[in-house]
């Protein structure tokens, strides 16, 4: 994929990880199921794994439990739904019973999701400050949670340099390997750079699109995402339908597990660490894709 020299951050969280809002499941019965899958993903030699869907601190005790060497971090617990000091004590017991190994990822969250209108006006109009007052919060905890132990959704260029500031880096989520270059820039060489990159495999690419762009949708809906495309430099035309095919090729792998590749492998040459791979099914909700986690697996990672 790549011939780049591992970073510390790649030596922490692998070269490729997996993000998946199925991991998220709070079910007692799925418990096993999701406690299975982590030993697996983790003997299979996954770097990392990503809780998606804004998930609390509490959703990453199954798979740390479940596991002995693999990461494990929130992608991305918005900081609207949980108390600093309660996400402080709870990231420092897990941390303690499992080595260290949870990663804190946190986000703004969207204007869109918010309950209330006092919420809403200040996602639309202060971003970066509640994100700087929530890590003021995480430090002045009792048990703080520190810098090297968190990373931030940051997509523009202020959130990225407080990523890089007040955290172990970012955590990008629907971007593509030209803004994972200029993210590189602005963070600098030393601070975690893990971009998402989401994938359909199959031989189809008319049904591909189809998956792709039915799962697009709910996030063309927000502004915050389509401002970052904006900045990108597509335009309100490839915003329109689902999305044009010129932003999907953008945000989403297609093809086999070796197309895949190599497009992780754009992503790593940008300036990425890690790259964290979503793969996009017809049922993302609770049924975890583990024959295309396999695949993956063998087409991507050293046997």
């Amino acid at each position: 994929m790549t011939t780049n020299e591992p970073s510390r951050h790649t030596r922490r969280f692998g070269r490729i990880g997996l993000w998946s809002t199925a991991l998220a499941s709070a079910s007692p019965s799925r418990r096993t199921e999701i406690e299975e899958a982590a030993a697996e993903l983790e003997e299979l030699g996954y770097g990392s794994l990503w809780i998606g869907g804004s998930p609390g601190v509490d959703r990453a005790e199954p798979l740390l439990a479940a596991t002995s060497r693999i990461t494990v971090g929130t992608s991305i617990m918005s900081i609207w739904q949980h108390r600093a000091e309660d996400v402080a004590t709870q990231h420092a017991r897990l941390n303690s019973a499992h080595g260290g190994r949870f990663v804190l990822g946190l986000g703004v969250s969207h204007a869109e999701a918010a309950q209330d209108d006092a919420t809403r006006e200040e996602l639309r109009r202060r971003p970066y400050s509640a994100m700087r007052r929530y890590l003021d919060g995480l430090d002045a905890a009792p048990q703080p949670v520190p810098p090297q132990e968190r990373a931030l959704a940051a997509l523009g260029p202020r959130m990225l340099e407080l990523s890089r500031d007040r955290a172990l880096g970012a955590l990008p989520y629907l971007v593509t390997a030209e803004h994972t270059a200029r993210a590189r820039e602005v963070l600098g060489a030393d601070a975690l750079l893990a971009p998402e990159l989401k994938v359909v495999l199959g031989s189809d690419p008319e049904r591909a699109r189809a998956t792709a762009r039915d799962y697009l949708r709910r996030y063309l809906a927000l502004a915050n995402y389509r401002n970052s495309w904006l900045r990108m430099g597509f335009g309100e035309d490839d915003l329109a339908d689902g999305g044009s095919d010129r932003l999907l090729d953008a945000v989403y792998a297609f093809g086999d597990a070796d197309a895949v590749r190599e497009r992780v492998g754009s992503f790593l040459d940008a300036g990425a660490d890690h790259v964290a791979l979503q793969v996009v099914t017809d049922d993302l909700s609770s049924v975890l894709p583990l024959p295309q986690w396999r695949a993956l697996a063998e087409a991507l990672l050293p046997g």
